[in-house]
């Protein structure tokens, strides 16, 4: 029998894509290349691995097997290279998973931060909701995640770096109609505004506010903060707006306010995740030192703000 990772990589790439073309495509590859190498996999395995419809590629029972196996190997071969990029340090290419509340305000200051320490470094980004990082992360597509707690995943190790606390935001007008309210508990009669579902801060402003999915002053459609503010900025209800976030919204949306809770204060911890099988090289920690110096820093600078009104009337 004889494999190679070129197959199983592009054996997975079939399973995700459902589609020669599109597999062909993800890989970089031509059709015929794909097929070829696809082909030579069954023959090697001595059984097909899909079935080959009009418009779907469907794998067989046994074609699911070797998948899990696939991506088993394929996750332990990126381990390996990238802990041979590691080997030195923070040095070489680095593929770093970002949330979405937090990558556009964040990354701008920890890039250059992350530079600073080497020129050469090459940082590759990648932008997502948490389930999808995690996923990336367990499967060695990336190195390291930015993310916020809880993260419950098996396999997965989390560093917390700093807390992020949150302001309520919402229209002048707004805000001085509940100016008595002093914690999240106090917004249930309120309109709140949130991201769609998916976005992990979308579960925490509901666990701090104590309301459910199902609430009717409840509206969850906003796909980024930035429609957030400016829709509270409008005054079409309140929100939740993470410290990190606060003052780049707060210029973007000249009609919003923000106040903040009574303490304790409601807050994330913001986290660097990795897998818990890869090795404890120092790379990671350097990583998580840099970032954690940019966090905190960003998040002082708002405390220090004199465009953030102080605490609960």
């Amino acid at each position: 029998m004889s494999l190679t990772l070129r197959q199983l990589s592009y054996f997975r790439a079939l399973s995700e894509q459902r589609n020669f073309r599109r597999a062909a495509e993800a890989c970089n590859v031509s059709q015929p290349a794909l097929s070829v190498q696809i082909r030579e996999l069954e023959a090697a395995l001595n059984g097909p691995l899909v079935e080959r419809q009009a418009r779907d590629v469907v794998l067989t029972p046994f074609g699911r097997e070797v998948l899990e196996s696939a991506e088993r190997i394929l996750a332990e071969v990126a381990g390996l290279e990238h802990a041979a990029r590691r080997r030195g340090g923070l040095t070489g290419k680095l593929s770093l998973g970002v949330i979405p509340t937090i990558a556009p305000y964040f990354l701008p200051e920890a890039l250059a931060a992350l530079r600073a320490e080497d020129i050469s470094l090459d940082v590759e980004v990648t932008e997502n909701k948490t389930e999808r990082l995690l996923t990336l992360l367990a499967s060695g597509a990336l190195d390291a995640a930015l993310v916020a707690l809880p993260i419950e995943e098996q396999g997965i190790e989390v560093l917390p770096l700093f807390e992020d606390r949150f302001l309520l935001a919402g229209s002048a007008a707004r805000l001085d109609q509940i100016r008595r309210v002093s914690s999240p508990e106090g917004l249930a009669e309120s309109q709140l505004l949130l991201l769609e579902d998916g976005h992990c801060l979308t579960d925490q402003a509901l666990a701090v506010c104590g309301r459910g999915r199902g609430n009717a002053r409840i509206n969850m459609g906003a796909t980024s903060l930035s429609t957030l503010s400016r829709l509270v900025a409008a005054g079409f209800g309140l929100t939740l707006m993470p410290e990190v976030a606060a003052l780049t919204e707060l210029r973007a949306s000249p009609g919003m306010r923000l106040r903040r809770f009574a303490d304790p204060e409601p807050a994330r911890i913001v986290a660097l995740a990795r897998r818990a099988s890869s090795h404890r090289e120092g790379w990671f920690t350097e990583l998580a030192d840099v970032l954690q110096t940019v966090g905190e820093g960003l998040v002082a600078g708002v405390r220090q703000s004199g465009d953030i009104g102080g605490g609960a009337e």
